[in-house]
């Protein structure tokens, strides 16, 4: 049986100056730092087990640690168990481990919450300085893409190639759904002009099949190796092929039907015929460029199909797994349901009307108002203002999103995402770890996802493993925490 499908969002933002020319790096430390700061919250990351190098296919890269860099700017854990951090140039956001693809969602609008206190609390610090603003989008225009990447928990007996045959139709193709929309292009894969806008905006970024990088010849699979739990139980298969959603519908169905894709991958239910393309990072360009979702993608047994026939076939399989094996690894039964029920409701959309999916998917919404703004004044495709109205769409600030001002469809309570914001998932390891820094800030000095380190005041420094996502659960400890008057007590608790 398919191990449950335990997922998060990391979503790198996009950061710019108003007014000014500061470096990324250091703007991205003022947001981070000026949130810690007003939450009181300095718990460390611990780097302990970051091992980025390790590939999935048996090798590890030399100097596989993380860069000295990271280690020493703003880098934090909250207290609903996310991770709130610079990386690189951007500030970056890492939910919780997620139950189920809908308690991702929930988190994954906590993070844009965190960042839009985090511009507020860093103009108030700094009052006199230029505005940090911050876009929840893929690329900066120029030629740069940074990225969403997603986390599934997977069983680590499944052989590797298995993953990668089983999952690479599905990533090629869900960008139909997924996509962020963008107008234009940045990279040499089309000719200037040829495609005016596209259903993706990190789709032409991507390079290779399969590989290890991040950043440069991006792979459709990535085999990043970090299972942060046990390693001879779990895999967590790093996703990087996302685009950054504001859409509910997207993001849940982004999860959703990959965490579905992935469990039948498990269990060894396959389509019943091989969906794989021919060539997959040409197709993976291709279904960017097909606003029309008619153009056949070669495959690689001789046969062809659209990106929309694909996903039919894919979600067509997901039903019988469903009947023949059930949906329990996706989450509670309404959440597994719902997902295969989105999925056929937006390919039928697809197939049907795509713009009148306007209030579930971002790309038809953004697509839809940059046509409307470019038959109003009579623009052309290269034409600024349509990179500006691109750009506005992903701006976090309330007044000036174009995406706030559109009536998207919500699946989540902004009250309880109000409450995300500080309260960990109750159904994973999030929960021991976030009620941990909520009650004991000064003794947890350190922590990461598999393990939290308490300083008692006497040597040694002790740790907590976690090495199972399932456990530490409010169900597990929400009473032994409550018995335990102290950090100390815990760990006697603990450790008897």
């Amino acid at each position: 049986m398919a191990t449950h499908k335990v997922c998060g969002i990391e979503t790198e933002y996009g950061i710019h100056t108003v007014g000014g020319d500061s470096n990324p790096i250091a703007a991205s430390s003022v947001l981070v730092n000026a949130y810690i700061a007003e939450a009181d919250r300095r718990t460390r990351w611990d780097f302990e087990d970051e091992t980025p190098g390790k590939d999935a296919r048996g090798t590890t890269r030399e100097g596989a640690m993380p860069p000295l860099v990271e280690t020493h700017l703003a880098n934090t854990v909250l207290t609903n168990g996310a991770r709130f951090y610079v990386d690189h140039a951007h500030p970056e956001y890492s939910t919780p481990e997620c139950g189920d693809p809908l308690e991702a969602v929930l988190h994954d609008k906590a993070g844009e919450e965190v960042l839009r206190r985090s511009m507020a609390a860093a103009a108030a610090l700094f009052p006199e300085s230029p505005p940090v603003v911050v876009y929840k989008n893929n690329s900066d225009g120029k030629g740069n893409s940074y990225g969403c990447h997603e986390n599934y928990l997977m069983d680590r007996s499944v052989p590797f190639g298995q993953v990668i045959a089983g999952v690479v139709p599905h990533f090629v193709t869900r960008q139909i759904f997924t996509g962020a929309g963008k107008v234009g292009t940045e990279t040499a894969t089309f000719d200037r002009g040829e495609v005016p806008f596209q259903v993706s905006q990190r789709a032409e970024f991507f390079e290779e099949v399969v590989g290890l990088e991040t950043t440069l010849k991006r792979p459709i699979v990535n085999t990043r190796d970090e299972p942060h739990a046990d390693p001879s139980r779990f895999r967590r298969l790093h996703v990087i092929v996302g685009d950054a959603n504001l859409s509910e519908v997207a993001t849940f169905l982004k999860l959703g039907t990959t965490a579905v894709v992935l469990a039948m991958v498990e269990d060894g239910i396959q389509p019943p015929r091989d969906l794989a393309p021919s060539d997959p990072v040409r197709a993976m360009h291709q279904v960017s460029a097909d606003l029309g979702l008619a153009r056949p993608l070669d495959l690689a047994d001789g046969s062809s199909a659209t990106a929309l026939e694909i996903q039919w076939e894919l979600l067509t399989a997901a039903r019988k797994y469903a009947e023949e094996r059930g949906l329990e690894a996706i989450g509670p039964d309404t959440v597994a349901t719902s997902v295969l029920d989105r999925w056929e409701a937006v390919l039928h959309g697809l197939e049907t009307d795509p713009a009148a999916l306007a209030h579930e998917l971002d790309w038809v919404a953004k697509y839809q108002l940059v046509l409307a703004y470019k038959d109003r004044h009579g623009c052309q495709w290269d034409d600024d203002r349509l990179f500006a109205l691109d750009l506005q769409y992903h701006d976090l600030r309330p007044s000036r999103s174009l995406h706030a001002r559109l009536s998207t469809e919500r699946l989540v309570d902004p009250e309880a995402v109000a409450r995300a914001v500080t309260e960990p998932p109750p159904d994973t390891r999030a929960w021991f770890r976030g009620q941990c820094l909520a009650r004991w800030p000064d003794a947890v000095v350190t922590a990461n996802w598999d393990s939290l380190v308490f300083d008692l005041g006497t040597d040694p420094l002790r740790r907590v493993p976690m090495m199972d996502p399932l456990k530490g659960t409010a169900e597990h400890t929400s009473a032994l925490l409550d018995a335990s008057a102290s950090p100390a007590e815990l760990l006697d608790r603990l450790s008897s």
